[in-house]
């Protein structure tokens, strides 16, 4: 059952809210307290960083417990199919499809958000790039089960978000900026998962490794990245 939010409260009562929501793990109604803390107050102002951030969670943790139900009953389907058990296919179809259209809200209410306020509000090079990235991210998990054209309108959504994002890391992030590193694996987990092309994927996460001083042991670490780990993280980012 939804929420109903208040739309009298302060940004401070939001984000009091939208913390208390996150402890308790109720991420929809966090989501919820986020889209009207936006709403009143972009694109006329920008977002804070700890603001952003609680949005960015709010929805990853709704969209994430979505994409492995969605993967989970993928799974099942194919096994279902390949006992040919038609009466159990066509139950689990139309599951699949609920969890879809469910997917394609969520994904769709955030883009909107970043069309119309967020991405307009940005004045910082990092908040551009946290939100074209961001924008990429959900056009890419719209790609991860749509079909036909609309599979490839998503991926092509996502490729230019992703050049956008990218475009001004490269030209006012530093290369060890965490924003600018995530936007470069979740660049890579597209070009694997969805484009297909894992040498690609692969060659561009290890490249934006290399184009950075091993100061760590976790850099180091990173240069041995491999095509499978890359798409394993793709399940999670």
């Amino acid at each position: 059952m939804a929420t109903k939010v208040p739309d009298n409260l302060s940004r401070d009562q939001y984000v009091y809210l939208a913390k208390l929501a996150e402890q308790a793990e109720r991420y929809e109604e966090m989501v919820q307290f986020m889209q009207k803390l936006v709403l009143g107050s972009t694109p006329a102002a920008e977002l804070t960083v700890e603001e952003r951030n609680l949005l960015s969670v709010a929805y990853k943790n709704v969209i994430g417990s979505l994409r492995a139900a969605w993967r989970i009953v993928s799974s099942i389907e194919q096994k279902e199919d390949g006992r040919k058990n038609e009466e159990h296919v066509v139950l689990v179809k139309e599951y699949r499809s609920k969890i879809e259209a469910e997917l394609s809200d969520v994904c769709d209410s955030i883009l909107t958000l970043l069309e119309s306020n967020l991405i307009p509000s940005a004045t910082a090079s990092e908040s551009k790039v946290f939100y074209l990235k961001m924008k990429g991210d959900y056009h890419r998990y719209l790609a991860e089960f749509k079909v036909g054209d609309e599979r490839k309108a998503a991926a092509e959504d996502t490729m230019l978000a992703y050049k956008a994002a990218q475009d001004i890391a490269l030209a006012d992030l530093a290369p060890t900026h965490p924003i600018r590193l995530g936007l470069a694996l979740n660049f890579s987990v597209f070009y694997y998962e969805i484009l297909n092309q894992s040498d690609k994927a692969c060659s561009m996460a290890k490249q934006k490794i290399k184009g950075m001083r091993p100061t760590s042991k976790m850099l180091q670490l990173l240069m041995s990245v491999t095509c499978l780990e890359i798409f394993l993280l793709g399940c999670f980012i």
